[in-house]
């Protein structure tokens, strides 16, 4: 368990720390069938990630009173469903992007097949690994995992962003896809740490779900500012993707001022939802405040 009273900076590398050794754990000694798709798995998830969603695991089931052996599960099932559609979303028939993390991208780094097959396995062990742990409310877990994940999650938010490249549309529905593409799964990061400690009828998941539906469009409100203001190196992606490609953007629909605002306004909403957790909830702040703060 994290010393509590451990500065923000120095508890978020401690928790990275944590998940890059589970995942590194996960790769380790392993006979495969498969040489080269292991590889590109090995390659999509491992490296340089910010692993915020694991993050948010360990920090939602501090604050209900998990201990971080029991979250270990979870967090690398998240950042196993988030490295898949990372690796999914860079394909040419998807957002073509050549970078990722600072590296060529899976497609580019292997080939097209090798990339799909590396995404459905990430996408299958997840579950899997979530599974192995044996949690006695698993199922729950489970199902909160599929859905963020699937046709009223992730690839939704990604059928619905597909469809309107090139195309007109307001902040409300902007804000919806960011709800499906990126929101979803980080509403799941926090309703599978806070699930580790305590059932789905405890009042405080409520708490933690609307923070995470607050700190969620502010994280895609904020990534879609980097790609205005950031550069390649420092993103680790292509910057100024967005308008390349003539996709809808707060920034675009908005101007920077005024999604910065709006990212603000959201973290205030998230601030205040999770104050009824007091000293507890503390953490997940400073969590939220870095999300909107960072450079890359």
């Amino acid at each position: 368990m994290i010393d509590e009273t451990m500065e923000w900076p120095l508890r978020l590398s401690a928790d990275q720390a944590r998940i890059n050794a589970e995942l590194e754990e996960l790769f380790a000694h392993r006979d495969t069938p498969a040489d080269r798709l292991e590889a590109a798995m090995r390659y999509a998830v491992l490296g340089n990630g910010k692993r915020l969603r694991a993050v948010l695991v360990y920090t939602a089931g501090r604050a209900l009173g998990a201990d971080d052996e029991t979250l270990d599960p979870a967090a690398v099932a998240i950042e196993l469903i988030h490295a898949y559609s990372l690796v999914h979303d860079d394909l040419p028939a998807m957002d073509d992007d050549d970078l990722r993390r600072g590296q060529p991208t899976v497609h580019k780094a292997f080939d097209e097949a090798t990339a799909i097959l590396a995404g459905d396995a990430l996408q299958t062990l997840a579950f899997e690994w979530l599974a192995d742990a044996g949690h006695g409310r698993l199922a729950a877990m489970i199902r909160v995992l599929a859905q963020a994940a699937g046709r009223d999650g992730m690839v939704a938010g990604q059928a619905l962003d597909l469809g309107v490249v090139g195309g007109r549309i307001d902040a409300e529905a902007l804000a919806q896809i960011h709800r499906y593409k990126t929101g979803a799964l980080i509403r799941a990061a926090v309703l599978l740490g806070g699930l580790t400690a305590v059932p789905m009828s405890d009042p405080r998941l409520q708490h933690l779900e609307r923070y995470a539906s607050a700190i969620g469009l502010a994280f895609q409100i904020h990534d879609d500012i980097l790609d205005v203001t950031g550069d390649t190196a420092t993103l680790g992606k292509a910057s100024g993707a967005d308008a390349a490609r003539d996709k809808p953007s707060y920034p675009a629909l908005m101007g920077l001022e005024a999604a910065r605002a709006k990212a603000d306004e959201l973290l205030d909403e998230a601030l205040a939802v999770i104050a009824p957790l007091g000293e507890a909830g503390e953490p997940l702040a400073g969590l939220a405040r870095y999300m909107i703060e960072r450079d890359y």
